[in-house]
């Protein structure tokens, strides 16, 4: 019985559907953001003055287009917030939205001023 209980538990907990968020971080692109995933923070690898453009350069070129938290978290956007974050690129921003198995679904999002 215990172990039929603790399956039933793990089960409902890896089930449970992503919950609305609010998050602030950087619309970047995979190549650098992998690059620079052992940071602790995405401002110890951004630099601000040239972060856009290089992204800009990077997803032109064929890398994908990533949401990156302050704690340097890596989230994938899915196919309609990446339309949404796509005038945003190199930008920090403010999203609402859902963040399910490493995939970021983008209610709103509404760029905010670069830290330095």
């Amino acid at each position: 019985m215990k172990k039929v209980m603790m399956a039933l538990a793990l089960a409902a907990c890896t089930s449970v559907p992503g919950f609305a968020a609010e998050m602030t971080g950087y619309v970047s692109d995979d190549a650098c953001a992998t690059k620079s995933a052992k940071a602790s923070k995405a401002m110890d690898w951004i630099k601000v003055d040239a972060f856009e453009a290089c992204v800009k350069k990077c997803v032109k070129e064929g890398s994908a287009m990533v949401f990156v938290t302050e704690d340097n978290k890596i989230l994938r956007f899915d196919q309609a917030s990446n339309a949404k974050a796509m005038p945003l690129m190199g930008h920090r921003v403010k999203v609402t939205g859902t963040a399910k198995n490493g995939v970021l679904k983008v209610d709103t999002i509404a760029a905010i001023e670069m830290k330095k």
